[in-house]
């Protein structure tokens, strides 16, 4: 596989920052400021995931760094070198767009070899690297086939080939999967996270699927409105977000208001407004949460970490839905605490829509963010 990679890479990886976007602006006429003073740097070999919903800029972040927008203020750098503007053929970059942008005219292989051909490598070494991308993308036996001919997972594929072949400094993925099934999408995921960790190419993926970026990334950052709301791992993201958005926006999390009653060296109570009151860590919360007493916070209750109680628990209420998910059942119940979302394990008995309930909850699970 290391053919495909320049001298640079070839056998190692250097932890040193490929890419730095320095309070980085873009500005529409109709839709305003789509991304708003955004720094982040990215790593060397990193698969680099942009995550949020549609509309928070994270498309519109990706092609300025390929040099397709130009920003209205801020840095792009590569390593050293300021590439805010120079043009995207210059910036040694390879890209997979959600449409694939593939040539129907022209041959598999031909697509591949493109970028080769217009930068006028010598023939043999355009056959040689286009059969490398090929045999990575598992696509060596269809050089020959019209791309019109092909699924919409073998041209990903192709597409991707087609970027890796050049030998990118960076590889920048717009949404690749979207146009495929759920049962193609988890396939085509661990051939892509195969190829990087084959390549080690850095990568920078975008998506709003939450799945597809906690399985796939070395570091996600989550974004809202043009505003990164945190850059962590998905094990930080998902236990320890940093913001009521990030907890709202990640798997089915419940944010339940309360209010900071006492706090020690070694404890935080918190009361709820139904008058229950949990128990936490002091480190058990967001980085900017200020641990005083009186202080309204949200309290992150992981619909996972919610159980069925036959005791005293925090909150009562009604299953008002249930819905079966093949390893368990998702529950929604209107409680006294407002609407609670629940992840039931399939061993239990069936739980029934209607039915009473009370939930005691892993307070070992619990984080808290600031509450707006």
């Amino acid at each position: 596989m290391d053919e495909l990679l320049g001298p640079e890479h070839q056998g190692k990886i250097r932890k040193v920052n490929v890419l730095t976007l320095d309070a980085l602006t873009k500005t529409f006429q109709r839709a305003g400021t789509v991304v708003d003073s955004v720094d982040m740097q990215i790593e060397d070999g990193e698969f680099f995931t942009l995550l949020g919903p549609s509309g928070c800029g994270k498309s519109t972040i990706l092609r300025m760094i390929a040099g397709l927008e130009e920003p209205d203020s801020g840095r792009i750098l590569f390593e050293a070198r300021d590439v805010t503007k120079e043009p995207p053929n210059k910036r040694g970059i390879g890209m997979v767009f959600q449409n694939y942008a593939l040539f129907p005219h022209l041959s598999v292989a031909q697509n591949v070899a493109f970028g080769l051909e217009v930068r006028k490598e010598p023939t043999a070494e355009v056959k040689r690297r286009t059969a490398s991308a090929l045999e990575q993308v598992q696509l060596d036996t269809l050089g020959a086939a019209r791309v019109d001919q092909l699924s919409g997972g073998q041209q990903q594929r192709v597409a991707l080939a087609r970027a890796l072949v050049i030998q990118p400094r960076l590889l920048l993925l717009d949404e690749p999967l979207s146009n495929l099934d759920a049962k193609l999408r988890g396939e085509t995921r661990a051939m892509l996270r195969a190829v990087h960790n084959a390549s080690a190419v850095t990568t920078i993926y975008v998506t709003h699927d939450q799945e597809e970026a906690l399985g796939m990334s070395d570091r996600i950052a989550v974004l809202n409105a043009g505003r990164v709301h945190q850059i962590d791992t998905p094990r930080e993201i998902y236990e320890r977000p940093a913001t009521k958005f990030v907890a709202d926006f990640i798997g089915r999390n419940n944010v339940i208001e309360a209010t900071l009653e006492s706090v020690s060296d070694n404890s935080v109570q918190v009361r709820l407004a139904n008058g229950s009151k949990l128990k936490l860590l002091p480190q058990q919360k967001a980085v900017d949460v200020t641990l005083t007493s009186g202080t309204r916070v949200g309290v992150c209750v992981r619909s996972e970490s919610l159980r069925f109680s036959d005791m005293n628990g925090f909150c009562s209420g009604e299953l008002s839905d249930v819905e079966y998910s093949g390893a368990g059942f998702s529950c929604i119940a209107r409680t006294d605490l407002g609407e609670l979302k629940m992840e039931v394990p399939g061993s239990i008995q069936l739980p029934a829509k209607g039915q009473s309930v009370r939930f005691a909850v892993n307070e070992a699970a619990l984080h808290l963010v600031n509450f707006p």
